[in-house]
């Protein structure tokens, strides 16, 4: 129906705590809140595990990914152009984040 991951955004010490997340729902398993319960359980095992911020890059036209990750305490601070290609054309996407509120608080 669906599955998550985390990937570390950098081997470089000062990053150690930003991971990347994927999410994918199946095309006949979506609106069912199953990319909800995949990104919140995500999102909790992140922070057991001492990851302080998560970010996630969104085709502009991903409307629902967009709102999903709003509603979970994303916030998007920018755009990366021509980022990469799909299909043999050249994409842009959204760069969002979510800063922990218990991970890396002083």
């Amino acid at each position: 129906m669906g599955w998550a991951a985390l990937s570390p955004v950098s081997k470089r010490r000062a990053y150690r705590g930003v991971a990347e997340l994927s999410i994918s729902v199946a095309e006949k398993s979506r609106g069912r809140g199953i990319g909800r319960a995949l990104l919140e359980a995500l999102i909790d095992e992140s922070e057991r595990n001492g990851i302080w911020m998560l970010q996630a890059a969104i085709f502009p036209e991903n409307t629902a990914s967009v709102k999903l990750h709003l509603r979970c305490g994303f916030r998007e601070v920018g755009r990366r152009e021509r980022i990469g290609k799909l299909n043999g054309v050249w994409r842009d996407t959204l760069l969002f984040e979510r800063r922990s509120k218990i991970v890396g608080v002083s």
